[in-house]
């Protein structure tokens, strides 16, 4: 008698070849990461910057990363930290915007609600103890009113004029509340862009995982514009005079 072969379908896999037998994994640090976002209100919307490299631990692996991106027509978001997890979420606002549209009662993905959804699931991931590891800058126009949250890892959240992730509160943020706060509705776009400039060259001096290419976005009325990466000009001259590097 015939001996009667069974296939599988190719969906089951034998407990062998499992990849991980059934165990769960959690990401325990960041592996490749992005550094810096610097965001602040002026006088027609939100201005918001951050550069284009991804770094491999200290090696500058990826240099031209997009860490800006928008969800709706005025929603704008910038991540720092892990690049894989941000791939996630822009995973999750995409649904979001699919789900949206499908929905077709002409309402639009309001900024407010957007940075709602971020933090809840940053804070549901928290509380699993399988955070994303990442902090968000989400700006926007919300009913004609300029809007600006930053939400991080733990998914604590707050709003201000003014925002610097990473090494940027620390470096970018006197900055800017010496240039910018207090003066939001009467800084003229052409300001704002020299200051934005300004604090990303302090940080490309000062931060060992920042680049000099970068990208810019600004949210106003007419909806989200993020720019194609540019350099900086930046001078290394003032090196000599420091003591220990120079001559």
């Amino acid at each position: 008698m015939d001996s009667i072969k069974i296939q599988l379908p190719h969906t089951v896999q034998p407990r062998s070849e499992c990849a991980n037998d059934g165990a769960v994994s959690r990401t325990l640090q960041p592996i490749v990461t992005g550094t810096s976002v610097i965001a602040f209100k002026y006088k027609d919307g939100i201005m918001m910057a951050a550069d284009t490299l991804a770094s491999y631990g200290s090696l500058a692996r990826f240099r031209s990363e997009k860490r800006l991106m928008s969800v709706g027509e005025n929603t704008l978001v910038g991540v720092s930290g892990d690049m894989s997890d941000f791939q996630y979420m822009q995973h999750v606002l995409e649904d979001l915007e699919t789900r949206e549209y499908c929905m077709d009662d002409d309402q639009t993905l309001g900024t407010k609600s957007v940075y709602k959804y971020i933090s809840n699931i940053m804070y549901n991931r928290r509380t699993k103890v399988d955070p994303l590891w990442n902090s968000y800058v989400v700006a926007g126009l919300d009913h004609g009113e300029k809007f600006l949250g930053f939400v991080d890892l733990y998914g604590t959240r707050y709003q201000s004029p003014t925002i610097a992730t990473g090494f940027g509160a620390h470096l970018a943020q006197p900055i800017l509340r010496k240039r910018v706060e207090g003066r939001e509705d009467e800084l003229e776009e052409e300001e704002a862009l020299a200051i934005l400039d300004d604090c990303m060259r302090v940080l490309f001096y000062r931060d060992a995982r920042s680049f000099n290419k970068l990208r810019r976005a600004k949210v106003t009325s007419q909806g989200v514009e993020i720019s194609e990466p540019y350099s900086l000009e930046t001078n290394w001259d003032f090196a000599e005079s420091i003591v220990g590097y120079g001559a």
